[in-house]
């Protein structure tokens, strides 16, 4: 006897399409091409969600370098006198002090050379 995949199917179809939702075209519409957009939606995901890690990286980088411009020294100076200093504050907090709280992050800049 044949077996016929009905209700699971068209709940499977559903889910997708639900997903899909908001997407343009056939995309939205068609079971096929939904599935499909949906896949590489979900990779691209994926990616951005590690890509987004180095972007504020990036964004401390510059803001530290921009704060230690006002202070006359250079953002690779820095980095290389903080390692030798041994003062183990990451580029986040460091970002963060040079931006909430200048008379702090001066005493580091200050310590670092």
């Amino acid at each position: 006897m044949r077996v016929k995949g009905g209700f699971i199917q068209h709940k499977k179809h559903k889910k997708v399409l639900k997903a899909a939702k908001g997407f343009r075209g056939s995309r939205s519409k068609l079971f096929r091409r939904a599935n499909e957009a949906i896949w590489h939606a979900g990779a691209y995901a994926f990616a951005g969600r590690k890509d987004r890690k180095g972007q504020f990286r990036r964004l401390w980088i510059m803001r530290l370098n921009a704060a230690l411009a006002l202070h006359g020294i250079r953002y690779s100076n820095f980095i290389k006198s903080m390692k030798e200093k041994n003062i183990l504050l990451n580029r986040k907090i460091l970002s963060e002090l040079a931006l909430n709280q200048p008379q702090i992050f001066q005493e580091v800049v200050k310590e670092a050379k």
